[in-house]
């Protein structure tokens, strides 16, 4: 008797919810997800840049590198209205290594894999704290819904090593 109490009770409190709840809901996804390949010698890592998706490191080899995106919804909230790859690669670059003195960067590159818009850039610069020049690949990505910011760096003496390996990374994202 007590059991089918119980029942009613739940029962009634549920039908009375659902039938005070008049507030339609609308559905949203969160998160967003990318495909990046790195090489069998780098591995995930944290602590790089508070603001990327992922991160890569090998201490051994000494390189580095990590990934930000943003959506163009969100760009739109803030009405960042980008009409191209070029006009976010501007935007960016002009702040990057803004403060440094000694920096050099490289005439862009444009190129395009199927519907996806790729950048990339070689960029150099004296580090005054390690006291040594680092080389940065740094790669611009427009895919259908977003825009992604790839560097992968090293010391610029082992730049040739290692381009080859951070261009492979580039043109490795999608979404």
């Amino acid at each position: 008797m007590n059991r089918k109490i119980t029942i009613f009770i739940m029962t009634l409190a549920f039908t009375s919810t659902v039938a005070i709840a008049q507030t339609k809901l609308k559905q949203y996804k969160a998160g967003h997800t990318f495909d990046i390949s790195l090489p069998d010698y780098m591995n995930k890592t944290a602590g790089l840049n508070t603001s990327a998706a992922i991160q890569y490191k090998s201490e051994v080899k000494e390189v580095y590198g990590c990934v930000i995106y943003d959506t163009k919804e969100e760009l739109g909230y803030i009405e960042l209205n980008y009409t191209s790859v070029d006009d976010f690669y501007n935007d960016f670059m002009k702040d990057f290594l803004a403060d440094e003195e000694k920096k050099t960067i490289s005439k862009p590159v444009s190129k395009k894999i199927g519907d996806i818009n790729f950048i990339e850039a070689d960029a150099t610069y004296f580090d005054k704290e390690a006291n040594m020049e680092i080389y940065y690949l740094v790669g611009i990505v427009e895919t259908k819904k977003s825009f992604y910011k790839v560097m992968s760096w090293t010391s610029k003496d082992k730049k040739d090593t290692f381009k080859a390996d951070f261009q492979k990374i580039l043109y490795s994202l999608k979404d």
